[in-house]
């Protein structure tokens, strides 16, 4: 892990803002998730990746029916239709 030397402090809120170069370098967006996670003493930021409904892969998702779902498990239910 690499430390930028950015030190931000939480408003009165418990928000923080992430510093323009950190956001760049994970191409975060505005409106973009970020999952938030928690190891011993280290809050750990990740941008969200969708995953498929079905089987958990990240990789090719799309949305159908407000549902995420990769192409290869949308391809399988359309065979059993």
């Amino acid at each position: 892990m690499k430390s930028v030397g950015i030190v931000r402090k939480i408003d009165e809120l418990g928000r923080i803002v992430l510093p323009i170069e950190t956001r760049r370098q994970l191409e975060l967006e505005p409106k973009d998730g970020v999952e938030i996670f928690v190891d011993e003493d280290r809050i750990v930021l990740k941008k969200y990746q969708p995953c498929c409904l079905f089987c958990g892969d990240g990789r090719d998702v799309v949305l159908f029916k407000d549902k995420k779902i990769c192409r290869r498990c949308l391809s399988e239910l359309k065979q059993t239709l």
